[in-house]
């Protein structure tokens, strides 16, 4: 069974920083893409950040360039999410999802969502 668990949300303040964590059981995690996605209440869910198992790219959205930065640690079977300088606008739930292939595309398993909460 493929789970996917995040962990690290919480309330932080604007400028401040949070590390989200992504556990996955239940497939091979060395050839599947990991994503991270976000909604915010009443907006549509988005997403953030992507690592390709099959080179290690990585992909972000233009709202979070430069200040998050998505990683990988194969023998823990974990991709990390680092939130540096968060703003209010990074309130939202943020999801895990496994990609369809190594591939950032078809993301068909999904996390709980954590929680993450920045005031101003």
């Amino acid at each position: 069974e493929v789970q996917l668990v995040e962990s690290g949300g919480g309330l932080v303040q604007a400028g401040g920083s949070l590390r989200l964590s992504c556990a996955a059981s239940g497939f091979t995690f060395d050839d599947y893409a990991i994503g991270w996605f976000r909604q915010a209440p009443g907006k549509e869910r988005e997403g953030v950040s992507c690592i390709s198992s099959s080179d290690g790219s990585t992909y972000y959205a233009d709202s979070v360039k430069g200040r998050f930065t998505i990683s990988s640690d194969n023998a823990k079977n974990t991709v990390y999410l680092q939130m540096n300088s968060l703003k209010p606008e990074d309130t939202a739930v943020y999801y895990c999802a496994a990609g369809g292939s190594s591939f950032c595309a078809d993301f068909g398993s999904w996390g709980q969502g954590t929680q993450v909460t920045v005031s101003s």
